[in-house]
């Protein structure tokens, strides 16, 4: 599969960019929500529609404000999808004309609801990456280029239970169209973007199409599973750090799988063996 050049980030990780302003300094009550908005967006996890926001607060994000352009749907939805969550979308959503919601994101979501959370320490993530002994196995993405397959990954993740998902190169893996993509779990697993030396400890398993089948294999709990990207396969730095080449199996002619796929593929490896 070929990557879409408009997913490039371009943009520097959000980890390096200056925070002015802490969502958590900012107390939503003293302002309207609009207000609330502008000045922590710069500074703030957007989460666009219901099924972000429901995870985020299933997960325990730290959200300072929530909107909607109808109250009683979005609560509506609740009541059907997530009634777990229900009462604290009824404190934390506020109304809003639609004309200003459409103002404060990118792309509205169908459902009309969006949310800014405040983006985990670094340090506890590194901290929940480099824990030892580890129950479930770190993902690694090696130099991604797509943000939707990004976001799908830690999805995939997430449902999973694994450890953390970690990319290097230039994506930023909190950037909103992978935050979209991953509908809000970001917050369930550790998420950073780290260079190859940086890589939490562990037996590190790299897929590759001239790997050992992996059905043969029983991958360890504290294995790190590292993933190259579609257009390009595995970095050099990467390889040389891998103890394992690993491959799916494959039908002759047919180039690759989706980065997800093959995501969930090992994932499901790991969780059945």
């Amino acid at each position: 599969m070929t990557d879409d050049p408009r997913d490039l980030d371009s943009v520097a990780p959000r980890d390096s960019e200056p925070r002015d302003l802490d969502p958590r300094d900012v107390d939503p009550r003293d302002l309207d929500p609009v207000s609330a908005w502008r000045r922590l967006v710069g500074t703030s996890v957007l989460l666009d529609g219901f099924h972000a926001l429901k995870h985020a607060v299933r997960f325990r994000a730290e959200i300072p404000v929530a909107v909607t352009t109808d109250r009683r749907a979005a609560l509506a939805l609740a009541d059907d999808l997530a009634p777990d969550v229900r009462d604290t979308l009824d404190a934390l959503l506020a109304e809003v004309p639609r004309a200003a919601y459409e103002a404060l994101v990118p792309r509205p979501h169908p459902t009309a609801v969006a949310a800014l959370a405040v983006r985990p320490e670094r340090a506890a993530n590194l901290r929940a990456l480099a824990r030892t002994p580890r129950s479930a196995p770190v993902i690694v993405l090696d130099q991604p280029r797509n943000l939707g397959n990004a976001g799908a990954v830690i999805r995939l993740a997430a449902g999973f239970g694994v450890t953390g998902v970690v990319t290097t190169g230039t994506l930023d893996p909190w950037h909103p169209t992978v935050v979209r993509a991953g509908a809000g779990l970001h917050f369930a697993t550790a998420v950073e973007r780290l260079t190859v030396d940086e890589l939490p400890a562990g037996p590190v398993f790299a897929l590759d199409p001239e790997g050992e089948d992996i059905r043969a294999l029983k991958l360890p709990d504290d294995a790190v599973l590292a993933f190259g990207s579609e257009r390009s396969g595995l970095s050099g730095e990467l390889r040389a750090r891998t103890d394992h080449l690993v491959s799916l199996p494959m039908r002759p002619q047919v180039s690759s799988y989706n980065l997800a796929t093959s995501v969930a593929m090992t994932l499901f490896h790991w969780s059945a063996s």
